[in-house]
């Protein structure tokens, strides 16, 4: 190969993406464009709410894209820990602009949020297609066990000091540093995980797009195998690195006007936490999870949408609990109000119940969302 033609497979091209995606990134930045605009005229805070909403649940697309295609170049357990490491982005970011702020309930309102979309919303969602398309579905038992596992060892982290509080024990007077100890051992059980997942994949990895494509078998159309071509090594640290910034950006404009444009819609910051913006920041990257389960792809549908909550409850929570100590903002604790506890509780329960058999059904599926709509009507007035 001659180096002309060298530069000119390695050159720059939206034609190394498939029209969805350059969609989606299309969007993504004249959103992010639109909102700057809108900040410097000072627009009204409802009106850039709602494009901020938007382009946060696209920019998420577009990190997860970015990661899952560097990840395709590595190993399984490989490209686990990176999703790990960087799926997460845009929430993380929002979350460090929201304590700067002293939003700190609306900082707890999201974390617990984005477990309960995708332990009921979306998980609910894969199960009812999937039900309803195929029947009954059946998924190797052992990854989801693990996952819940671990997801119930993070809602212990929650439960624990919020009881510590609420019944003036000993550790009441130290809740900072009982907060930090919770964060660092679920950080460490985090980090536990990782040697094995270089090895064999982490807890309920999800298959690459790339994976899932080749596992349809030979038959599958073209146009499938089209919407899973994998995109150059420039193009994937490009998309990621212009995407990253513009998640930094939106952040700090969508948590800027997020107190006035609530209190303008009359809506609770617990709400707008628990609701609007958990599902702003998982929703999209998690539709592939539904994707999945419409497919009769039961495994990697509940490995994709359990991983995300983990990810959250893991790692992203413990992170944002030590910034907040470290880095000067409003101090993030791990101590809930008794109905945000009982919520996460129960939004951690129900799925357990339901994987631990290895089987869903549709009916499964709008049990959990039943319930995400119960919870979501709860905390609709704060």
């Amino acid at each position: 190969m001659t180096s002309a033609q060298t530069s000119a497979r390695t050159a720059w091209s939206l034609d190394a993406f498939t029209r969805s995606e350059r969609f989606v990134m299309l969007g993504a930045l004249l959103l992010t464009v639109l909102l700057g605009v809108l900040q410097g005229l000072g627009a009204g805070a409802v009106v850039r709410f709602a494009v901020a909403a938007v382009a946060l649940a696209l920019l998420a697309a577009v990190v997860g894209d970015a990661v899952e295609q560097l990840g395709a170049r590595l190993t399984a357990g490989a490209t686990g820990v990176l999703q790990s490491a960087l799926g997460n982005l845009p929430e993380l970011f929002f979350g460090y602009f929201a304590l700067r702020q002293n939003l700190v309930d609306v900082v707890r309102a999201t974390l617990i949020g984005s477990i309960l979309a995708n332990n009921l919303l979306v998980l609910g969602l894969a199960f009812t297609v999937g039900g309803l398309r195929h029947g009954t579905q059946r998924f190797q038992r052992e990854a989801p066990r693990l996952a819940v596992t671990l997801m119930m060892l993070a809602v212990s982290a929650l439960i624990l000091p919020t009881l510590a509080v609420s019944l003036h024990t000993p550790a009441s007077t130290h809740i900072d540093g009982l907060s930090i100890a919770c964060a660092l051992v679920l950080l460490g059980v985090f980090i536990a995980t990782i040697p094995s997942s270089l090895r064999a994949g982490p807890v309920g990895t999800p298959v690459t797009r790339a994976e899932s494509a080749g596992s349809t078998g030979g038959g599958a159309p073209a146009a499938d195998q089209e919407a899973h071509r994998a995109w150059p090594l420039s193009h994937a640290v490009a998309v990621l690195l212009t995407a990253s910034v513009a998640a930094a950006l939106v952040s700090d404009w969508f948590v800027d006007v997020l107190t006035p444009a609530t209190q303008t819609l009359h809506l609770s910051q617990t709400f707008t936490g628990l609701v609007i913006v958990a599902i702003a920041g998982n929703a999209v990257e998690n539709v592939v999870g539904v994707q999945f389960a419409a497919r009769n792809q039961a495994d990697q549908a509940v490995s994709v949408i359990l991983n995300s909550p983990l990810q959250i409850a893991l790692a992203l929570g413990p992170i944002l609990v030590l910034a907040s100590f470290l880095l000067g903002t409003a101090h993030l604790t791990l101590v809930l109000p008794p109905l945000l506890v009982v919520t996460v509780a129960l939004a951690t329960l129900l799925p357990t119940l339901i994987v631990f058999d290895g089987e869903s059904t549709w009916l499964e599926g709008l049990a959990l969302i039943g319930l995400y709509g119960v919870i979501a009507a709860s905390f609709w007035w704060g």
